[in-house]
């Protein structure tokens, strides 16, 4: 076969630093600390930050192929290391803080991790896991030296004193664009946590696969802020699709409840938000509270579980805030599809296509499988397990399994785990998780087809189905409701709400309100959790009535 006669030069993440600076050097990083502080450098100014800084990680001996890690929230120093760390052919692991502790030990040991960078307000954290790190770990906290806490482990060290003296000038290695860059280690709530490591051409195809099938969020007139952690999948890509196409980055560090981020956005002219939705409950309710929205604010991407079609009206309907839905995992790097929006003429989508996840990204393919592995239509008749494969889904997890059979077919296809439909137009529809069906007499009741109808009902804040056993018919859902403010709500006002929009056979048995649902480390709704809580006598339910 004729071969192009075209140069061939490795995707580098460094390169993505390397031409923001130049290309778009006035853009700028905004970073907000853990006292509300904040921070203003441009893409310049953070190229000249990182070069100082592969060239400390060089004289403490970090080596290619070293992996890296970080405890810590959204800000400008975190988003440095991301491009230092994988510059030099390191790995940068981030781990989530809000797993349990021995989860983050786990990891840290599993992953051999060399040295942790860690934000100041988990000192105490880190205090506990210190004995319980890879031994030889270096400690070094995001801060200048007056800034380190007291109290911690001889030896540590501040991230200013690190970089400061260091030349602004490092010749990054000529890489192979397959090295690894950066690891990521799913929440673990089946067995222990898994690691999805990624490299630099996977994350370059990510960051460019993500700015054109979300145009509307990217262009150096944008301003996206991050509420999705940068330690929850690369912050869903957008540390590295943000500098590439010259938007600015609103880092809004730990503090994410709806008045914090409402103040930040304002002042500093957020227009794109990208987050979980739960994150945006808190949002809405300041913007009641206030009677507007943020100032230039004009569209949030919603991901990581599925948008509510009352959450969906009350940002477009009521404050004029366009919705994108969008849909990935971690092992996917995590931005599979996103809702197709008209760049210059918003809310043209109906509502009823936002509950949909949207289309596949370019890069990404999809396809749905019977129980036997057939593959079945694409024409939204037939519901199926979804898996996928592209240059931005895994091969295999970080130091194998011995699941592999379960998490890929005989074609090397991954197995998502998530039960869908896909119109003919490619629009993704997920019913379930396969794990969250419940299957009531031979017929299956999706689980978010109910907490969707379930917070249309005034009243309701959050909503989650959950299957419990029964006699008759197998499984029986279970609605668990947190009430928003005001009035009391009844039971029965949510029964009679749904059989609105749901056959009597899929209406819940039982409603039990609830003062506060449980919550994964990435902000989701946790199942795992409810159906333990659940599981216990009602006296030992916490906040349940």
């Amino acid at each position: 076969m004729l071969q192009g006669l075209m140069m061939k030069r490795p995707l580098s993440i460094p390169s993505i630093l390397d031409y923001a600076a130049e290309v778009h050097g006035a853009s700028t990083v905004v970073s907000a600390d853990p006292g509300g502080q904040v921070n203003v450098q441009s893409y310049h100014d953070t190229r000249q930050r990182v070069l100082r800084l592969a060239n400390a990680l060089c004289e403490i001996g970090v080596t290619p192929g070293d992996r890296v890690a970080t405890l810590a929230w959204n800000s400008h120093r975190h988003l440095e290391l991301y491009y230092a760390i994988s510059g030099i052919g390191a790995i940068c692991h981030t781990i989530n803080p809000r797993l349990f502790i021995d989860q983050i030990a786990w990891i840290a040991n599993h992953a051999e991790d060399s040295v942790l960078f860690f934000d100041t307000d988990l000192a105490d954290l880190v205090l506990q896991l210190k004995p319980r790190l890879p031994a030889g770990i270096r400690l070094i906290a995001l801060c200048d030296e007056a800034g380190l806490p007291s109290g911690l482990p001889d030896g540590t060290e501040s991230y200013e004193t690190l970089v400061a003296g260091q030349p602004a000038d490092f010749d990054w290695p000529d890489l192979p664009e397959t090295t690894a860059s950066g690891l990521c280690y799913t929440s673990g709530t089946t067995g222990n946590p898994k690691g999805a490591l990624y490299s630099h051409r996977s994350t370059l195809m990510h960051a460019m696969s993500i700015i054109l099938g979300v145009p509307k969020s990217f262009g150096v007139e944008q301003r996206i802020l991050p509420a999705v952690p940068l330690f929850h999948v690369n912050a869903w890509g957008l540390p590295f699709s943000a500098p590439l196409s010259g938007s600015s980055l609103i880092m809004p560090g730990p503090r994410l409840d709806g008045p914090s981020l409402f103040d930040l956005m304002d002042e500093q002219a957020a227009t794109i938000a990208w987050g979980v939705p739960t994150i945006w409950t808190g949002l809405i309710e300041e913007m009641k509270t206030r009677h507007r929205k943020p100032a230039k604010l004009h569209s949030l991407l919603i991901g990581g579980s599925a948008v509510s079609e009352a959450q969906i009206r009350t940002l477009e309907d009521d404050f004029g805030i366009e919705v994108v839905h969008g849909w990935g995992m971690t092992e996917m790097s995590p931005v599979g599809t996103a809702t197709r929006v008209n760049r210059d003429q918003p809310f043209t989508v109906p509502v009823s296509d936002k509950l949909k996840q949207g289309q596949r990204l370019f890069g990404v393919e999809m396809k749905i499988v019977g129980e036997d592995g057939t593959e079945m239509k694409s024409d939204e008749s037939e519901a199926g397990e979804l898996l996928v494969r592209g240059n931005t889904v895994i091969a295999d997890y970080f130091r194998g399994t011995e699941e592999r059979d379960r998490t890929f077919d005989q074609h090397g296809w991954f197995r998502t785990g998530d039960v869908a439909r896909i119109s003919r137009q490619g629009d993704l529809t997920l019913v379930d998780r396969t794990k969250d069906l419940i299957k009531s007499g031979g017929e299956w009741i999706s689980s978010i087809d109910l907490e969707n109808a379930a917070c249309t009902c005034p009243g309701v804040r959050q909503a989650a189905a959950i299957a419990i056993p029964d006699e008759t018919w197998g499984e029986r859902p279970l609605l668990a409701v947190v009430r928003a403010p005001g009035p009391g709500l009844k039971a029965e006002d949510v029964i009679d709400h749904l059989s609105n929009m749901m056959a009597k056979w899929q209406l819940p048995d039982k409603v039990l309100f609830m003062d506060e649902l449980p919550m994964t480390a990435t902000g989701k709704i946790s199942k795992l959790a409810l159906r333990e809580q659940l599981a216990r006598p009602p006296g030992d339910r916490p906040g349940t009535s």
